[in-house]
């Protein structure tokens, strides 16, 4: 048997995506892993690395007082965020080159390593750079969780697996600061980063139990260029995004200057990957109408969910006045929704093997539910409220689980976790573009209709309705109203999104695996 040449391993790289794929085989026979065998060893550590991107976020304040710096505390949840976002699809091209199991053991064993160093840190600087190398191992566990189950089941099985992964990510989001609140208070904030240790050695027992399968060898080589360039685009768009999402004007020519590098960054990047003979991603793979339209409605769809799990909590208490505890079981059937949707949706694409017949109609449909909030929210009790919000959570859950089996139909077995990998990298980056959108919308409509009630939003966010207490109740009734108008303007951005979403999911061509 001869060895590949340079020119077949270029061939191999680049030629165009199987579509779709033919399921997994074992022994001649379609695969049908016991559920109890394989899906816990994909959940643990999809859920050990989703609830550290939240769990962090109720411990601030103790990592604050501990370490000093208030003003750079934020840098612990960017650092995280930036290097998950990087490492995507590093474990995607990686899994696909040596082995999926391999991969996510190297994952878990960095995430721990990382997860140590962060307890043992001394300063906001060493804690910084510590979750850098924590995040790198969770944005491994993501990806590698989402191809592991392309890897394991064929393609029409895929939906149901994915509806619980969905189910499993939204629990992890909800668990999080719960569980980040409890150990902080009861064992200080080192706490949830040591919880990671056991949970992670006994997710390494489970990920153990999967049966080995090689990688693709023809894919060894790495590019390394594209991923310097990934690097660079990455991390000053997503610097530039927080730093609009402060709405300070002394930031916004540093968050231009971090978004023009970015661009010029993506551009080469871009230019890149066409001379490379093994790119980190793949041109060819993403010029399929399924792909980049999937990976857009999965961007669409992470701006519109992560915008309101923001701000719909700012709104109970700044418009509603509800109290904190108040707002955490306001918004338990957006938590419920979100993951009902996404289970519903996985188990209708196994019986009926249609795929974005369901986000097509539920995009839809959640569109007119956020337009109607938008609109409509002021003549809405506050006990009527939730009843929009799980409604239109509902059908928000019908995209992820779609999204991820029709780009690994596509893909094919040999780009598995390229395309999954993908598939996360768009929802992180929607996500964190739409929340700027969404704050400079709200803002920009405040400062705009009356400077002095934008100064008094903080306050009102803080305190509540008490904020405004002293002031003369028509003026009161100005500022409420003003308020009410931004987050419809709000509101309207967040429908933009889900719409465009809508369209793109009904353009896609893939609608059946």
């Amino acid at each position: 048997m001869t060895r590949p040449t340079n020119d077949d391993i270029a061939a191999a790289e680049t030629q165009a995506p199987a579509r779709p794929a033919p399921p997994v085989k074992d022994d001649g026979q379609p695969a049908r892993a016991s559920f109890l065998t394989v899906f816990p060893s994909i959940m643990l550590p999809m859920f050990l690395a989703v609830a550290d991107q939240t769990i962090v976020a109720t411990a601030l304040p103790a990592m604050a007082s501990s370490l000093g710096e208030v003003e750079r505390v934020s840098w612990v949840v960017v650092s995280y965020l930036i290097a998950n976002t990087i490492a995507a699809p590093v474990y995607g091209r990686l899994g696909d080159s040596f082995g999926r199991r391999r991969m996510m053991l190297a994952a878990l064993t960095l995430f721990m390593i990382g997860s140590l160093l962060c307890a043992l840190a001394r300063s906001i600087e060493w804690l910084t750079v510590t979750r850098v190398l924590q995040g790198f191992g969770g944005g491994g566990l993501m990806t590698l969780s989402q191809a592991l189950i392309g890897e394991t089941f064929p393609p029409r099985e895929r939906g149901r697996y994915q509806g619980y992964l969905a189910g499993v990510a939204v629990t992890s989001n909800s668990f999080g600061p719960v569980a980040g609140g409890y150990l902080t208070q009861a064992f200080g904030w080192q706490s949830i980063f040591l919880v990671n240790l056991p949970l992670g050695l006994f997710a390494a027992l489970l990920v153990l139990r999967l049966k080995t399968v090689p990688g693709d060898r023809r894919r060894t080589r790495f590019d390394t260029p594209g991923l310097v360039l990934f690097a660079m685009f990455v991390s000053p768009v997503i610097l530039a995004l927080q730093q609009v999402q402060q709405m300070d004007p002394r930031t916004l020519p540093m968050a231009l200057g971090l978004l023009a590098f970015g661009v010029f960054a993506l551009v080469l990047l871009l230019w890149q990957e066409r001379l490379s003979a093994a790119p980190l991603i793949p041109p060819l793979l993403f010029r399929e109408p399924s792909v980049w339209r999937s990976d857009g409605l999965a961007a669409c769809h992470g701006a519109a969910l992560v915008s309101l799990i923001t701000f719909l909590p700012i709104y109970l208490r700044a418009v509603r006045g509800a109290s904190p505890a108040e707002t955490g079981l306001l918004l338990l059937p957006l938590t419920f929704g979100i993951g009902i949707g996404s289970l519903v949706t996985g188990q209708l694409v196994t019986r009926t093997g249609r795929t974005a017949l369901f986000p097509s109609y539920g995009l839809t449909i959640a569109t007119a539910s956020l337009l109607f909030l938008a609109f409509w929210a002021p003549h809405l009790s506050l006990s009527q409220l939730p009843w929009v919000f799980g409604g239109t959570a509902l059908f928000m859950g019908t995209v992820m689980g779609v999204v991820q089996v029709t780009v690994q139909a596509v893909a094919g077995q040999r780009m598995l976790g390229t395309g999954a990998a993908m598939v996360q990298f768009s929802r992180s980056v929607g996500a964190a573009f739409g929340t700027a959108a969404v704050a400079a919308v709200l803002f920009s409509t405040l400062a705009a209709g009356d400077p002095a009630t934008a100064s008094l939003f903080g306050a009102i966010i803080d305190r509540g309705p008490d904020a405004i207490a002293a002031l003369a109740p028509a003026r009161q009734a100005v500022i409420e109203a003003e308020i009410g108008e931004a987050f419809r303007a709000a509101f309207v951005t967040v429908a933009a999104f889900t719409g465009i979403g809508a369209w793109l999911a009904w353009s896609i061509p893939l609608r059946r695996v």
